[in-house]
């Protein structure tokens, strides 16, 4: 068997990003495409090549780098975190009296798009409701392990000094009503059976952002609903998906190929974004070398690529004739760049490892199934 090289191997890994054409982006590490090479799947080299370097970690928005990973596994990760990772949210909306000027259907759907977030532990206890069907006319009773209950109840009032209202020609609604403004934090959990334990008052179910605002109202409307919220996943509805948004991108790759000097130099990081280019002066060591291309021109500024990861590939530098030649545009095609803000009620690291179990327990189920065919 033959054995390709290192910078053989590094060359097949990248993606050619030229001024008009994207090239070489079909993935070639399988067995039978390279004669004489042996690309069959081992789990030990998996293993070797396999990277995972974090970027930034903030609670709610995560950055990470997934590196010697194939495009399908990369692709149904980020599926999984879009739709197929649990979460709660309001279902159902129980309207006893709403007098205000938004319509009912209208007020449900903006309830149902609130994110929730609650003690960790109470919201994996809580096990899926069944909702009937004419299908199946079967249902699961609302029970303290499947049904969340919240309240909404909010009345408009004027604002009164003593025994008389607020001064006549006053305009700010904040000092001539009380609850003008309805806010998610004007909903209140209220548990049952044991639901005390699972998510005790230090932890209880509660809107993410409380300050969302929900209705207007003035003195005389009210809003007097009960919501019973459900474990879904976005497949279902997208209020269901746990994150704002989870995407990937392929690292990019730049390689100046000859000296960008001077002017040119300063031209050619303008065509980036900042700080993937940077400018530095060429060594006595560089001018010395014959061949490098820097001789006679020490201390002048040169062209470097500190960090590739900033650049959004705009091909920009290559619309200039003086670069064409000179650098050569890419992205690595087993190196993915993943984003992925959380709505709330997961930590946006954690929402990673929730979809390699997913896909985990995927694997077991389509395995067994597998074997059940194999007997």
């Amino acid at each position: 068997m033959v054995t390709p090289s290192q910078e053989e191997l590094e060359r097949r890994r990248i993606v050619g990003i030229n001024a008009e054409t994207v090239t070489h982006i079909t993935s070639t590490d399988f067995p039978g495409h390279w004669p004489g090479e042996d690309h069959s799947w081992d789990l030990e080299h998996f293993k070797k090549n396999f990277k995972i370097q974090f970027h930034t970690n903030a609670q709610h928005d995560a950055s990470f780098s997934l590196i010697g990973l194939d495009a399908s596994v990369a692709n149904a990760f980020r599926r999984i975190l879009i739709a197929e990772v649990p979460t709660l949210a309001i279902e159902d909306v129980f309207i006893y009296n709403n007098t205000s000027i938004i319509q009912d259907e209208v007020l449900s759907h903006r309830l149902g798009l609130i994110p929730l977030k609650g003690n960790r532990e109470g919201l994996n206890w809580m096990k899926w409701y069944k909702k009937p069907t004419d299908d199946d006319p079967r249902a699961s009773t609302p029970s303290d392990y499947n049904t969340i209950v919240l309240m909404l109840n909010v009345t408009c009032t004027w604002k009164e000094k003593g025994l008389e209202k607020a001064t006549a020609g006053e305009t700010d609604p904040n000092r001539l009503y009380n609850n003008h403004n309805v806010y998610a934090h004007h909903m209140t959990f209220h548990p049952i059976g044991q639901q005390n334990t699972y998510f005790p008052p230090s932890a209880p179910i509660a809107p993410v952002h409380p300050d969302i605002l929900i209705a207007k109202l003035r003195p005389g409307q009210c809003i007097d609903l009960r919501m019973h919220c459900m474990k879904g996943i976005g497949a279902d509805h997208a209020k269901f998906s746990p994150v704002a948004t989870a995407s990937y991108r392929l690292m990019p790759s730049i390689n100046i190929a000859a000296p960008i000097l001077g002017a040119d130099a300063r031209k050619f990081a303008r065509c980036f974004p900042r700080g993937v280019i940077a400018l530095q002066p060429v060594t006595a060591e560089e001018a010395a070398r014959k061949g490098s291309g820097y001789e006679g021109h020490e201390r002048e500024v040169k062209a470097v690529v500190v960090d590739p990861m900033r650049d959004t590939v705009s091909r920009e530098c290559l619309r200039h004739e003086e670069f064409k030649d000179k650098v050569k545009l890419g992205r690595v095609r087993d190196h993915f760049i993943f984003r992925i803000e959380s709505s709330g009620q997961w930590d946006s690291d954690e929402l990673f490892l929730e979809s390699v179990r997913v896909l985990k327990v995927k694997c077991q189920r389509m395995k067994r199934g597998l074997e059940g065919l194999m007997r």
